[in-house]
């Protein structure tokens, strides 16, 4: 007789003795693991949340404070698209302008950075529509603009009056968010044409036709050359 080790049947007795529904395969050991040891060690907690609220808020009001009259959000960003097939339907904030954008809207490269306006140099404009768009988005941001002088005594040409720094307060949330429009929808009537039009017979008669192309082409070619060799 053969010892019970050797016996293709163990997994299946293994299986059965642990009440499990499927038959296990080969000759493994059996999982009995334990996690009970030292689990203090793997617990995380998460007290000081409340707390690191309060200084993100406190962060977030001081740089408020330092920044002022500057918006909180930063400098203005494009829109742009996203990468790739799967996110190009997607509108986003990107790095920066280019150059052909503040060139539209009339401002110099070098005055864009220093009125909080952010430029990337290597991005480029592949489409008349996101050029037209950013640079409008450029020329409603300039209209909007109050410029602070250098200095109080001696402002320049395009510095704000003195009546509006008096009222200037500074923008809170987002700068010029970017809005997604909704798609317009054509409607038209529904003709006995277009009722009468077989969708499915028109496709299969097309991928013949397609099928057979260079097939007659090469048929009326031939009767062409024929006919011309009996008129000769």
């Amino acid at each position: 007789a053969l010892p019970l080790a050797s016996c293709s049947f163990l997994p299946a007795l293994r299986g059965r003795a642990q009440g499990e529904g499927t038959m296990t395969k080969h000759n493994n050991v059996i999982p009995n693991q334990h996690f009970k040891k030292k689990w203090q060690f793997y617990v995380k907690t998460w007290f000081n949340q409340p707390a690191r609220k309060v200084r993100r808020r406190n962060a977030r009001d001081a740089k408020a404070v330092k920044t002022f009259p500057r918006p909180v959000a930063g400098a203005l960003r494009p829109v742009v698209h996203g990468q790739t097939l799967r996110y190009q339907t997607k509108r986003r904030s990107g790095r920066g302008f280019t150059h052909e954008e503040l060139k539209e809207a009339g401002i110099p490269i070098k005055l864009a950075s220093t009125i909080g306006i952010a430029v990337d140099h290597r991005r480029r404009n592949r489409s008349l529509e996101g050029l037209q768009e950013n640079a409008n988005r450029l020329k409603g941001y300039k209209t909007n603009l109050v410029l602070f002088p250098r200095r109080s005594k001696k402002p320049k040409a395009g510095d704000s009056s003195p009546e509006e720094l008096s009222k200037v307060e500074q923008l809170k949330g987002a700068l010029l968010p970017t809005k997604r429009e909704a798609p317009a929808v054509e409607k038209i009537a529904v003709t006995d044409e277009m009722k009468s039009e077989k969708a499915y017979y028109r496709l299969r008669l097309e991928r013949v036709n397609k099928r057979h192309l260079g097939k007659r082409t090469k048929r009326a070619a031939e009767a062409e050359a024929a006919e011309k060799d009996k008129a000769k």
